[in-house]
C-alpha cells in the first residue's frame, strides 16, 4: 500500500522538505510505495527577505516570486487548495474548495506566519511595513515623498518573522536618508517592547553602540496600544504618546487558524519536540519553520535546517528504520548594517549568538545568497 506524505505550505520550509523527501525516497516513489503531496493555497512561492529592499528601490517585488511548481521535484504532486481542518484521528485533511479530503500517513505543517494588523487599533491605516509585497511598495512610495521629520520604526508584534529585519531597515534607512540629503532634518526613532533593543541580549549589546554612533533614538519597553492615523500619534500601553511623520510598524503575527481549529496549537503555532520537530499532541505530524512553537526566531534559515531534519526522520520511518537525525536549533542570519555593509549572526540551542564585524564582503555575500536562494528552495544547497 502506498504511503502518503503530505506537506501543507509552499514557503521555504514546505518547499525544501518536499524536495529533500523526494530526493531521499527516489526508489520508493518510483516503485509506487510512497507519494509526496504538497498542498498550498497559492501557486506562487515568495522569498520575503526581498521585501526589505523594495522601499529603497533596490529590488522589485517580482524579484522574490517564482512559480511554486518550477521549484519542486517532479516527483512531488502539487495541490492548489486551502486546508481548513486536520482530522488527526482519521488522518485526513479537509480542504476548502470542493470539500476535498486528502488522507495522509505522515503530515508536515509548514503554514508560516500571517500579519494581523487589525490586532492594534489604527495600525492598518496609520503605519507602513515591509512584510508583504503591497506593504513594501506602499512604503517605497511614502519614502519617495518624505522630506524629513520624525521617522519611527516600532516593533509591535512578537514573535514576528525575521527578527533582524527591523534593525536592518533602521540602519539602511539611516544611510538612505544621508544619501538623499535628508538625515539632518530627520529624527529616527527605534522602539522595542522589551527592556532592551532586541530579544536576544547579545544582539542588543551589538546594536546599541551602532544606534548611538548614528544618533538613532532608542525607546525600550515601548508597547504600542493604538495609533491615531489622523493626528499621527502612537499611544503606548503605559499612556505615553509619540508623534510621527512617517511610521513603520512591524505588525503582530499569528499562525494559521486551521491549526487552532484543529486543536494542534494555540495562536496557530504547533507545540513540537524541539529536537525532532514532531508534534507533541498527536503522532505522525511534524511542524517546521514559523509553524513550530520554538524558542528560536521565526527565520527562513531555521525552516531550512528543520526541513532537512524532518525529511531525514520521515524517510527513516518510511523504511522501518530508527530516525536519528536531530535539529540543534541552528539559525544563521545576515544582518544589513547599511546600504553597503552587513554582518551575520549564528546560534543554536546550546550556543549564544555570535556577531561578526560588519563589512562590504558580507553585504555582497548576503546579496549573492538572495540571488541563489532559488537553489536552496530546490534543495540543491
Amino acid at each position: 500500500m502506498t504511503q502518503r506524505i503530505v506537506v501543507v505550505g509552499g514557503g521555504t520550509g514546505g518547499t525544501v522538505v518536499s524536495n529533500h523527501l523526494a530526493a531521499g525516497l527516489v526508489r520508493e516513489i518510483d516503485e509506487g510505495e510512497v507519494e509526496i503531496v504538497l498542498i498550498s493555497d497559492d501557486t506562487k512561492h515568495v522569498y520575503k527577505p526581498v521585501f526589505l529592499y523594495v522601499p529603497f528601490g533596490l529590488a522589485e517585488v517580482e524579484d522574490g516570486v517564482r512559480d511554486l511548481r518550477d521549484l519542486l521535484d517532479n516527483r512531488v504532486t502539487v495541490v492548489t487548495n486551502r486546508v481548513r481542518h486536520v482530522d488527526t484521528e482519521q488522518k485526513r485533511l479537509i480542504c476548502q474548495d470542493g470539500d476535498e479530503e486528502v488522507p495522509y500517513d505522515k503530515l508536515v505543517l509548514a503554514t508560516g506566519s500571517k500579519l494581523d494588523p487589525d490586532a492594534i487599533p489604527g495600525l492598518k491605516d496609520g503605519a507602513h511595513h515591509f512584510y508583504s509585497a503591497q506593504g513594501a511598495e506602499k512604503l517605497r512610495d511614502a519614502l519617495a515623498t518624505f522630506d524629513g521629520g520624525r521617522l519611527v520604526l516600532s516593533v509591535i508584534g512578537m514573535p514576528h518573522m525575521c527578527p533582524a529585519a527591523p534593525l536592518e531597515f533602521t540602519f539602511i534607512v539611516d544611510d538612505w536618508l544621508r544619501n538623499h540629503g535628508l538625515r539632518e532634518q530627520t529624527e529616527i526613532v527605534y522602539t522595542y517592547p522589551l527592556p532592551r533593543s532586541h530579544k536576544k541580549p547579545e544582539i542588543a549589546e551589538w546594536a546599541d553602540p551602532i544606534f548611538d554612533a548614528r544618533d538613532i533614538r532608542v525607546e525600550t519597553e515601548f508597547v504600542v496600544e493604538a495609533i491615531d492615523p489622523d493626528a499621527q500619534v502612537i499611544t503606548t500601553r503605559s499612556g505615553d504618546e509619540l508623534d510621527y511623520d512617517l511610521f513603520v510598524g512591524i505588525p503582530p503575527h499569528s499562525g494559521d487558524e486551521m491549526i487552532i481549529e484543529s486543536g494542534l496549537g494555540d495562536k496557530g503555532w504547533v507545540d513540537v519536540n524541539p529536537r525532532t520537530l514532531a508534534a507533541t499532541a498527536v503522532p505522525d505530524v511534524y511542524a517546521i519553520g514559523d509553524t513550530a512553537a520554538l524558542s528560536i526566531p521565526k527565520a527562513g534559515s531555521a525552516a531550512h535546517f528543520q526541513a532537512f531534519t524532518v525529511a531525514d526522520r520521515i524517510a527513516a520511518e518510511i523504511r522501518g528504520q530508527t530516525p536519528t537525525k536531530l535539529y540543534d536549533g541552528k539559525t544563521v542570519c545576515f544582518v544589513e548594517t547599511g546600504l553597503d555593509h552587513a554582518t551575520f549572526v549564528s546560534f543554536d540551542y546550546d550556543h549564544a549568538p555570535t556577531m561578526r564585524r560588519p563589512s562590504k564582503p558580507i553585504h555582497w555575500a548576503k546579496h549573492a545568497y538572495n540571488e541563489s536562494y532559488w537553489l536552496t528552495a530546490r534543495g540543491m544547497i
